[in-house]
């Protein structure tokens, strides 16, 4: 059995390690600090060391140092991880056989993986397409899943909880999980079991303040249906969820007011309580590679923009404005619909709520002519229940307004990297 060391600073991230190391079999030693990492190092003696650059009692370069003279240690190699190392540094320390530096928040792919080339063991991670994503606002976890699930990621998922309740300091956290952009089977029942499972046991929130926003038939017969989330409410609008959760006014009158922006203080991310920052990554490596560079992209390429909202039209012809595409704005969906140049857009940014013809009229009448176009469908988040309506028109993806050029220029490259 192969031996690690782990040493770490972060109570969570030491306990995360050691139970998923431990799962592929390692024997996992773990550190609290660099004096203590010393000392277990001495005796211990791994086959790999797994080490935080910044370390109290004992610095790592000193714990490399110290380690790199003593002919039992010398020969161990070295996964480091840190939030910001500078190129000095690494060049201090990168003739310790340091085999891979990786940046904090870590993405537990690249470490399973860096550990597994390393001792040279064969680690299987789950690859099943999954996005899970967990913030945090008005002392609600929100929880949103996508694409489908992934055993690595529910696991994970127990020590991002975790995580958020220590930073926000959460006494009796509610939960609302987002699954409008996954479609689930009988195959994923083990999967949604611990998914709910790991939810309710890490959160200790009581079964009625966890409520679950989705249209899938599946998903809400199998949450219906097991006795052990008896409670636990299954809607497909935000506004019922959100209501539960928050409660009404003293007045009788829902606490969500009817205004067009009457949710997004609500379902978007608040600051932590605590300084530090987040320190589990829910996004794996391969997520984050291969993205289509868009500045490279030729004048061959057309997007069209229908939205009523000039300020939206200029925001992001600004965010592709290095690059040689065609950019196309049309105020409501008529002229979009009426414009040739629209029907051959390699990809339409499309407003749900626009005069003369909206998004959804747009939608209905490209599914008639059985039109083939890449969507982004643009909608505020206190319409988020519109959004689930668009994704079952068949769009490709949808972004929350107001809008960040750099937001425009990633959705743009994940859409348009399938066909190019």
């Amino acid at each position: 059995m192969k031996k690690i060391l782990v040493i770490d600073e972060s109570q969570l991230f030491r306990d995360y390690l050691k139970r998923k190391l431990g799962d592929y079999g390692f024997d996992v030693t773990t550190a609290v600090s660099g004096l203590d990492g010393a000392s277990k190092l001495r005796s211990v003696l791994p086959d790999l060391l797994i080490t935080d650059y910044h370390l109290s009692r004992k610095s790592a370069v000193e714990l490399l140092q110290e380690k790199h003279g003593n002919p039992n240690t010398t020969a161990i190699p070295v996964i480091l991880a840190s939030a910001k190392v500078d190129r000095s540094a690494l060049v201090e320390v990168a003739r310790y056989n340091v085999k891979k530096l990786l940046t904090k928040p870590i993405r537990v792919d690249a470490l399973l993986k860096a550990v597994g080339e390393t001792l040279g063991v064969e680690v299987k991670l789950d690859d099943s397409p999954c996005i899970i994503e967990a913030h945090v606002n008005e002392d609600i976890i929100f929880i949103e899943v996508a694409q489908g699930l992934n055993r690595e990621k529910i696991d994970l998922l127990r020590y991002k909880i975790a995580e958020l309740i220590d930073l926000y300091e959460l006494k009796s956290p509610k939960v609302l999980v987002m699954m409008s952009a996954v479609q689930l089977s009988g195959e994923d029942s083990i999967k949604l079991a611990s998914l709910f499972s790991t939810i309710m046991e890490t959160t200790g929130a009581m079964k009625r303040y966890c409520k679950v926003l989705t249209n899938d038939p599946f998903l809400k017969d199998f949450i219906r249906s097991r006795p052990d989330f008896e409670g636990i409410e299954v809607t497909g609008k935000l506004d019922v969820a959100m209501d539960g959760l928050l409660g009404a006014k003293k007045t009788g009158e829902s606490i969500l007011e009817p205004g067009p922006d009457a949710r997004d203080d609500v379902v978007s991310r608040s600051a932590p309580k605590k300084k530090r920052g987040e320190s589990i990554n829910m996004r794996f490596q391969e997520e984050s590679q291969h993205h289509l560079d868009i500045s490279a992209l030729g004048d061959t390429v057309r997007i069209s923009i229908v939205d009523d909202d000039p300020i939206i039209q200029e925001l992001i012809r600004t965010a592709l404005s290095d690059t040689k595409v065609q950019v196309d704005a049309y105020s409501n969906g008529r002229l979009f619909i009426e414009s040739e140049k629209g029907r051959e857009s390699d990809l339409v940014f499309l407003d749900l709520m626009m005069p003369e013809m909206d998004g959804f009229q747009v939608l209905k009448k490209l599914q008639e002519e059985e039109a083939r176009l890449q969507i982004i469908v643009l909608s505020a988040l206190s319409k988020r229940e519109t959004v689930l309506q668009a994704l079952k028109m068949g769009v490709s993806s949808y972004m929350i307004k107001p809008l960040k050029p750099q937001a425009i220029r990633k959705k743009t490259s994940e859409i348009l990297q399938v066909n190019f």
